[in-house]
Order: C-alpha cells, then sequence, then structure tokens
C-alpha cells in the first residue's frame, strides 16, 4: 500500500500566519503539522508516501523531510498547481501508487489514539473495497455526514448538510484499494469546482464496498484548519504527551517501531536535536 499526504492548501484561514509559509509547516506544540498526519501513515505499515505541496514549495517540505531515510521511509513529492478538491490528489498521485492501494491523509489532519496503530494497519488489510472512519462531533454541519442503519452499517454519506442524519463525521483520512483510480479518474467537478471525495466514497457505498468504522471514544481527531484549532491542536498534544510520557507524531520512533530503522540512525538524530526535548526524548529510545 502507497501513502499520500495532501498538504497543498494555501491556508487561507490562517491569515496572515500562512502567508508566508505554508500551513503544514506551521508548528503544532513541538513538531510541524505535517509530521501528524505522516505519523498516521506509518503506524499504519506504510513506508512509500507522496506528499502532496503547493506550487514552488517541494524545495521548502525536502529542507524538512528529505528523502524520507531518516524515518525509514521513502519519501516523494508532487505539486498541486491549483485547488481542486481532495480526490484530485489521487490523480496527481496516479503514477505513483500504480497497481496498488493506497491511504491518503489530508494533511492538517491529527489523529491519537492508544490503539491507533492496530486499527490503521487492521484498515490497510482490507484487500477489496474501501475504509473510512466515523468521528462523532457536536456540529456536524461544516464536514461530510455518514448515515448508519440500525445494525450499524453506512448508508448514506452527505457533505456539508443543512441538516445533518447524525454526528458522525467522515475524518481526512480515507483507505482504498486500486478501483479508486478508476472511480477518481470519472469524478465530475462539484457545484464549487472541485472534485469531491465524498463522490468517491460515495461510490464504494454504491458497490456496496465502502466500510466505515466508528471510532471509540478514547480516539482523539484534530483538524488544524483555524487559529483556534490550531491552537487546541498543541495544547491536546502537549496534554498527551505530558500524561503519557510518550511522544504523539515522532517520526524517528515510529520508524524504529516498524523496523525500518536502527537505534544508531534513531540516536544520531538525536545527538543533533540534543539542544530540544524532542531530541532528548529520541536519544532514549
Amino acid at each position: 500500500m502507497k501513502g499520500i499526504v495532501l498538504a497543498a492548501g494555501k491556508g487561507t484561514r490562517l491569515y496572515p500566519m500562512t502567508k508566508p509559509v505554508s500551513k503544514p509547516l506551521l508548528p503544532v506544540y513541538d513538531k510541524p503539522l505535517i509530521y501528524y498526519p505522516i505519523a498516521v501513515l506509518m503506524q499504519a505499515g506504510i513506508s512509500e508516501i507522496m506528499v502532496i505541496v503547493p506550487p514552488g514549495e517541494t524545495d521548502t517540505f525536502k529542507a524538512l523531510l528529505g528523502d524520507g531515510s531518516q524515518f525509514g521511509v521513502d519519501m516523494h513529492y508532487a505539486e498541486q498547481p491549483m485547488a481542486r478538491g481532495i480526490a484530485d490528489a489521487l490523480l496527481i498521485g496516479r503514477e505513483f501508487v500504480g497497481d496498488d492501494s493506497v491511504c491518503l491523509v489530508l494533511g492538517d489532519n491529527i489523529f491519537y489514539a492508544p490503539t491507533l496503530g492496530d486499527t490503521l494497519k487492521k484498515a490497510a488489510q482490507n484487500e477489496v473495497g474501501a475504509t473510512v472512519f466515523g468521528y462523532w462531533v457536536e456540529d456536524p454541519r461544516p464536514f461530510g455526514v455518514v448515515e448508519f442503519d440500525k445494525d450499524g452499517k453506512a448508508i448514506s454519506i452527505e457533505e456539508k448538510p443543512r441538516y445533518p442524519k447524525s454526528n458522525y463525521i467522515v475524518p481526512g483520512l480515507y483507505f482504498y484499494d486500486n478501483q479508486v483510480m478508476e472511480i477518481a479518474g470519472n469524478l465530475k467537478p462539484s457545484a464549487r469546482g472541485e472534485l469531491e471525495i465524498t463522490d468517491v466514497n460515495l461510490e464504494y457505498l454504491r458497490r456496496q464496498q465502502l466500510q466505515v468504522v466508528p471510532l471509540e471514544k478514547d480516539f482523539t481527531w484534530l483538524d488544524a484548519g483555524t487559529a483556534d484549532s490550531l491552537l487546541t491542536a498543541g495544547q491536546t498534544i502537549k496534554h498527551i504527551q505530558d500524561s503519557t510520557g510518550r511522544y504523539v507524531g515522532c517520526l524517528e520512533e515510529l520508524g524504529y517501531s516498524e523496523g525500518w530503522i536502527t537505534a544508531e540512525q534513531v540516536h544520531a538524530t538525536g545527538t543533533e536535536l540534543g539542544m530540544t526535548l524532542y531530541g532528548k526524548y529520541i536519544q532514549c529510545l
């Protein structure tokens, strides 16, 4: 399975912060925002990753992430020339994905749970169809809302409904088999001129190949798209790390735990960053 991080948004809701710097490079407590979606892919066991960035920003992201070898992954880059919707990431990554399955994660989404790795690996092992997640929110209207029947089976998904049929939304994390390339290629732009990821999910639902996994209450999902949510995300990450003693989104630790890099490689990075708490943390792994 290949992994794609869509990190090409202009972040206009965060202006003026994101005028000089791409939103996924903003800090969320002690790490750049982009670390967290990459961590999701790594916890799913995915080591071949494409990051889709804004036009002219490839070198900036490469300066941070390099070729990914320091984390034990193979990092690729592509640019999204203009905002054409989430599903456009699948078309941009078509050659990269090839005949493989794919996991797509949004560059401003953060997921955390003690059992997150197990949940993600199980989704990645689903060989046919699509797997997405349902997350309970107080106000689901700004999101894609999923409706379940009495047996817990998803029966509808509606994008930004005025009158939501449930409080469960589909966060920005999607596992697809290779059918998604054909589905994305046949999409027509919506009224707002974008290729909607909800339309992809609806096609899988029509084919009776969509699995929606409700996330338990111990799961944390954060969408760091506004100043308030960015602040909340940073505070939440700090609280989790302080209370558990374990870092969230530490790519070196994840690469080591997956067996992709050695302790010596991790400690070398820790020495390089030894003036920071982050560096001291990975020195002790």
